[in-house]
């Protein structure tokens, strides 16, 4: 059966392309798959067949139409997994730097997904099967905690919990320069660069997000610092620092990549996770430490300090 999604447009929509508008509402579906849905009349705006190029404007109700798509075997694959918790509801696992969440052209194994078909007997389907009971998404080269549901209802409550911002989520991050303000709150609206379209940047017509940031300990040229995640847009963190001139140490994408540690990815670890559990309605906790590649920094720069 297909699946039949509908789209309002806000403010923050108006002026955007429809198929980069219907990428970002849907972050599941690729920016090229939806191009093609377009072009093969899936997708209409105000009634009418959209174009890719189409401008917005605010109040347009787009129907995006996602044709039952054939079935695509996912492995399993015995990839070690670094479980914090578990029960019959959900599960938090610490994933490693450098690991896929979940299957993708091009990396159809070796993911998050791939491991847990492997180590776990049930995940929810809400997201389908190349999504298999993921509710949230760490980058590939982001360290930290994942929450994971067993089953839809599980699924939908922790989903809820993300949508309503109740869900609490913080990382550690070493930025570039010294920041002054112990404490701080980023609010800029983030969407698709107009300049690159694979890159996320702060555009006045994009999403609202907030990160709220306290500074843990400063150095010569760093700030070490923790980051609590109000809205959780595409990677928010890496793109606000960078807004604010104070970019993760690392980050090859939004910064220069430049760091004297010879760190080949951002330093940026999910350290907490905190949430009200779907079956039991008891508030959870979840906190880990930083891998040891970018605790042996930290070590080095209190020596030099």
């Amino acid at each position: 059966m297909n699946e039949v999604i509908v789209i309002n447009v806000e403010e923050h929509g108006h002026g955007e392309r429809l198929d980069s508008f219907i990428s970002d509402e849907i972050e599941r579906l690729s920016r090229q798959y939806i191009q093609t849905l377009i072009k093969e009349g899936h997708v209409l705006v105000n009634g009418n067949n959209g174009r890719a190029s189409l401008r917005l404007k605010e109040h347009d109700s787009i129907r995006v139409e996602v044709p039952e798509m054939q079935e695509i075997l996912v492995e399993a694959c015995d990839i070690p997994l670094d479980v914090v918790y578990e029960d019959s509801e959900l599960l938090v696992i610490n994933k490693p730097k450098g690991l896929v969440v979940h299957p993708a052209p091009g990396n159809w194994d070796q993911t998050l997904v791939n491991a847990l078909l492997f180590h776990v007997k049930d995940l929810s389907g809400i997201n389908g099967k190349l999504r298999p009971g993921i509710v949230h998404r760490l980058d590939k080269d982001t360290s930290g905690l994942i929450v994971v549901a067993k089953n839809d209802a599980s699924h939908r409550g922790l989903a809820e919990q993300i949508k309503d911002h109740s869900f609490n989520r913080e990382y550690i991050a070493l930025v570039h320069g010294v920041i002054q303000e112990n404490l701080g709150m980023i609010d800029a609206p983030i969407g698709r660069s107009k300049k690159d379209r694979k890159k996320m940047a702060v555009e006045p017509n994009g999403k609202q997000a907030l990160s709220q940031y306290s500074v843990v300990k400063r150095y010569r040229n760093y700030s070490l610092v923790n980051i609590k995640l109000l809205t959780g847009r595409t990677h928010q963190i890496r793109v606000h620092f960078a807004y604010i001139k104070h970019p993760v140490l690392g980050d090859s994408t939004y910064g220069s990549g430049r760091n004297p540690f010879g760190l080949e990815s951002q330093f940026l670890h999910a350290r907490l996770l905190g949430f009200i559990h779907p079956l039991t309605g008891s508030y959870m906790e979840f906190s880990c430490d930083m891998p040891s590649e970018l605790q042996a920094i930290i070590n080095k720069l209190d020596l030099s300090d």
